[in-house]
């Protein structure tokens, strides 16, 4: 559920998303993982050997992390996105742990962490993020990473990329707010050049966040 465009009068989450992904001809987010999720996979200080990927839609962070070793869960509210997801990551012989699930509600069994947790473009209500946030915080290890990135405020005045509701955008404040306690390595906001399949593609307006959980 990497989006998520006007309000949620068209109906239920999954049942949108399950609609936009049948009707996609191609993975509408692209088949390529995420620049920033790369970049922070890049540093020298990044070690992780478990991550968990908030809606993964049809898999390609997740996907890619498992390709470079990680032991991957994915969670994304969409049945059909799912499926697509498994399809790919048999046709690329790797292996996700993939589970489709209302983020809202969502949470992993008592106790169970991981290294690195990505919440990439899930862009919704204010209230369904910091929800989405606050479980990816309570879900790292000592020493795990949290990375975010998602569409800013500033980018509500472009309707050809992402919500035009600025109730379903990110600014940095929320994010911090959210994961109260956790070291903060990056937190910027500007303008990026997007190429990531039809949905996301041109100069957008984004923020990026990356934290640790103390040792």
């Amino acid at each position: 559920m990497p989006e998520s465009k006007k309000s949620d009068t068209e109906g239920s989450s999954a049942a949108r998303w399950d609609k936009r992904y049948r009707a996609a001809a191609a993975p509408p987010f692209g088949t390529a993982p995420n620049d920033y999720l790369r970049m922070v996979l890049a540093r020298a200080d990044f070690a992780a050997a478990s991550a968990l990927c908030l809606a993964d839609g049809d898999g390609r962070n997740g996907r890619w992390l498992a390709e470079q070793g990680l032991a991957v869960t994915a969670v994304d509210v969409s049945a059909v996105a799912t499926e697509r997801a498994e399809a790919f990551d048999l046709a690329r012989g790797v292996s996700v742990e993939r589970v489709t699930a209302d983020l809202a509600a969502w949470s992993p069994a008592p106790g169970r962490t991981w290294q690195a947790v990505f919440v990439i473009y899930l862009q919704g209500t204010a209230a369904l993020r910091r929800r989405a946030l606050e479980t990816a915080a309570a879900a790292l290890a000592p020493g795990g990473w949290l990375v975010v990135e998602g569409f800013s405020k500033a980018q509500a005045e472009r309707a050809d990329m992402g919500p035009d509701d600025a109730g379903r955008l990110y600014d940095l404040a929320e994010i911090e707010a959210a994961c109260p306690g956790l070291e903060i390595v990056e937190a910027l906001t500007g303008r990026v050049r997007l190429d990531e399949g039809p949905r996301h593609r041109g100069i957008a307006q984004i923020v990026r966040f990356a934290a640790r959980r103390a040792e």
